[in-house]
């Protein structure tokens, strides 16, 4: 006999993913931070203006996606980009960011370096 749980007790047991992503208009570059346990369909959603945000905003630039275990890490990190420091952060990811040197009349334009790291080991 196969134990299969009902109700609340199905859905826990079943392994969630969500995502946090940003969005950027081309029209009017404003970002738009979301959270969602299906990313497709909610991506789906804003292309065809089914949100409020994404209407008279189209085209759409994807800017970064996170994929986190538990939905309250995912709302940490959706928060967090909404912060000020996040923000910051977010112009950086789109490549808007000019910063200017000390004694240069031309702005430097930093890039988010990014890191590859090897798989995990599994012990």
């Amino acid at each position: 006999m196969v134990y299969l749980p009902a109700g609340r007790q199905a859905r826990k047991s079943q392994k969630e993913m969500y995502y946090v992503y940003i969005l950027q208009s081309l029209k009017t570059k404003e970002f738009y931070k979301g959270l969602t346990d299906n990313f497709d369909r909610r991506l789906n959603e804003h292309l065809k203006e089914k949100s409020n945000w994404a209407k008279n905003k189209l085209p759409l630039k994807l800017i970064h996606v996170e994929i986190c275990t538990d939905r309250l890490e995912a709302r940490k990190l959706e928060k967090f980009f909404k912060s000020g420091y996040g923000r910051e952060i977010i112009e950086e990811l789109a490549g808007v960011v000019e910063w200017q040197t000390r004694g240069s009349q031309k702005p430097v334009s930093f890039k988010l370096m990014r890191v590859r790291l090897p798989p995990p080991v599994q012990f």
